[in-house]
């Protein structure tokens, strides 16, 4: 990150917290706030580096031209003084700079686990749910991105209870981070015979898939109940017991997997679950430290929050964090989706 970025930043924080509507997330403008603080510091320092190395090259002309011995003698007695100052100066300066490149830093997972529930909605959110799943498959092809289903709770419409996917492949977290939340959907569905537009919703998660040794489950921490997997209606789409549920004792959490017929490979997918919500546990209690008495969880918070609007009728979707819309909505759902996760989101 150099000075000239670190400006542009500065000044486009600056005019986004002038804005009227930036109180009415309280959360979003104390962190734009902060970072803005930042940015300032790091700035400070290199004005006053300029102001120094601007003392330095003066007392050097006055040492080359020998008009004046005694400003000359001043300058010499001045110039070791002003470049120890210079060379600290830049260590400060670069101290922040790293400082604020960790800090924001994202962590380099090359795989991700998607999970997509239905909400509110009924069979309606289902096929919302189902749309979601194929917007982001798509778009991980259109990336060059491998992507598999871990889990499915399918329904007679074609559309899902529930999808547990992994995409991997190079800046997959980095570009899908901030799809966490509740998503909102406004069109008429197909069973709608009034022409009447009904609101449904989707929630979707996020979870980063650890390496193996982020995280380190023992066999005696988990208990694995085996079943038949169902398929739409819930009837059993299996003789054989192939489905994996594992609980994990110490979290509580289950998590289970049938979209394989083969069990040794549904415990696979389910344990790769598990480990990404392990995951997403540990850094929730973190973040839950670092922020002190904070008493909503960033995890939780992200996944309760309403993020987006599909607007079908008005061919328009909109991402309620940052006050911005597109048009083209059915592009989008077919898995273009560059122009919103290339935005930078302030979060």
């Amino acid at each position: 990150m150099n000075t000239d970025s670190i400006k542009k930043e500065y000044d486009q924080l600056s005019e986004n917290l002038l804005k009227p509507e930036a109180t009415s997330d309280w959360e979003s403008f104390e962190k734009m706030s902060k970072k803005r603080k930042k940015l300032e510091a790091i700035l400070e320092k290199q004005k006053q580096l300029e102001e120094i190395k601007k003392q330095i090259a003066e007392n050097k002309t006055i040492l080359s031209s020998g008009d004046d011995p005694e400003l000359a003698s001043l300058a010499e007695t001045e110039t070791p003084a002003l470049e120890e100052q210079e060379q600290k100066l830049e260590k400060e300066k670069e101290k922040l700079i790293k400082e604020l490149d960790e800090k924001e830093k994202v962590p380099s997972y090359k795989s991700i686990i998607i999970e997509i529930r239905a909400g509110t909605g009924g069979d309606e959110a289902a096929l919302f749910a189902g749309d979601l799943y194929r917007m982001y498959s798509r778009y991980a092809e259109n990336k060059g991105w491998k992507h598999a289903i871990l889990d499915s709770h399918p329904t007679d419409l074609k559309g899902f209870k529930e999808v547990i996917f992994e995409i991997s492949g190079s800046d997959v977290y980095s570009l899908l981070k901030n799809e966490g939340g509740v998503h909102r959907v406004q069109r008429i569905p197909e069973t709608e015979k009034t022409g009447r537009i009904h609101t449904s919703t989707a929630t979707v998660a996020v979870l980063a898939k650890p390496k193996p040794e982020d995280i380190k489950i023992k066999p005696e921490e988990i208990r694995i109940d085996l079943y038949r997997s169902s398929g739409p209606g819930g009837q059993n789409v299996n003789k054989r017991e192939t489905a994996v549920r594992i609980t994990h004792l110490p979290s509580g959490i289950v998590v289970a997997s049938q979209s394989e017929r083969n069990q040794a490979k549904n415990k696979e997918n389910a344990m790769a679950i598990l480990s990404a919500k392990l995951l997403e546990k540990k850094e929730e209690e973190e973040q839950s430290k670092i922020s002190g008495a904070r008493k909503t969880q960033i995890g939780s918070a992200k996944r309760a929050e309403k993020i987006r609007t599909y607007n079908f009728p008005q061919d328009r979707i909109t991402d309620h964090r940052i006050k911005k819309s597109w048009h083209n909505i059915e592009e989008i759902m077919e898995g273009n989706m560059d122009k919103m996760t290339s935005i930078t989101y302030n979060l």
